[in-house]
């Protein structure tokens, strides 16, 4: 599936943003980075990358040196083994903070995350700390999903929204940007959670912290290349944490109303 860049003077419009970082973890991901990096490259010019990659043993880390070494926009991070979604990402936006970017991107390498539509996030970064790309709000879609995976996925986002009480649509989504003050708020002095539910304790936290946050539509594309790591029981170990976080937080406002400190 081909997909055009958005129209706009993108190089006037974001120049409130600042310097913007798209961090985009790794792991046996060779057969989709070179397409990714070239089509994001295209869409938004400005913009930087950090492939942090997990010492993929197809070649994807010795591929990102390559292109790393073709433009000054690209960087990599080579981590030592697999360590996980959270670890990359928590690496990835310790490296951002210190470099001194203004605006951090999560992306996946699969082609999942169009990079055409970045110029969507970086629309709503101008009025708002957080945003999130979204499949579920109006001219949000997912295509070359099964309508298994896309029934898990509903459901895992109405139960999260219902659980923890958020008015987010798609608070399991992978693409999202940040201004990087909010960032290190975010962040600051947490011990991530792994798996499924990172995602959803990112933008929970984001909202708790009393940040701006804000979803756009986005065209979710299943993967055409290599292999999902994504499964069902990930899935629900992600949930049995959302059911604690949830129980958690309602025994915290109940205490808080009996010894009358609640808001």
């Amino acid at each position: 599936m081909t997909y055009q860049t958005e129209p706009g003077d993108h190089a006037d419009r974001y120049a409130g943003v600042g310097r913007v970082l798209v961090i985009i973890p790794t792991y046996n991901e060779a057969d989709n980075l070179s397409d990714v990096v070239a089509r994001l490259h295209a869409a938004v010019p400005s913009v930087h990358v950090l492939v942090v990659d997990d010492n993929s043993p197809d070649g994807t880390g010795q591929l990102a040196d390559s292109l790393a070494a073709q433009s000054p926009r690209i960087h990599v991070m080579h981590r030592p083994g697999k360590g996980g979604l959270a670890a990359a990402y928590l690496a990835g936006f310790g490296w951002a903070i210190d470099n001194g970017y203004d605006a951090v991107c999560e992306m996946d390498a699969d082609g999942s995350h169009i990079p055409e539509q970045l110029h969507r996030l970086l629309d709503g970064l101008l009025d708002a700390d957080v945003v999130l790309g979204s499949r579920y709000v109006p001219g949000g879609c997912v295509v070359n999903w099964s309508p298994h995976r896309s029934f898990l996925s509903r459901s895992a986002n109405t139960y999260t929204r219902i659980a923890l009480g958020l008015s987010l649509s798609d608070s399991t989504g992978g693409f999202r940007v940040y201004k990087t003050p909010a960032l290190d708020k975010i962040i600051r002095d947490w011990q991530p959670p792994q798996g499924y539910c990172f995602q959803i304790s990112l933008a929970w936290r984001a909202v708790r912290a009393g940040l701006t946050v804000t979803e756009v539509p986005i065209t979710f594309a299943g993967r055409e290349y290599g292999t999902s790591k994504m499964d069902s029981s990930i899935i629900l170990e992600g949930l049995w944490r959302v059911t604690s976080w949830g129980l958690q937080e309602r025994l915290r406002r109940a205490r808080a109303t009996i010894s009358g400190t609640a808001p």
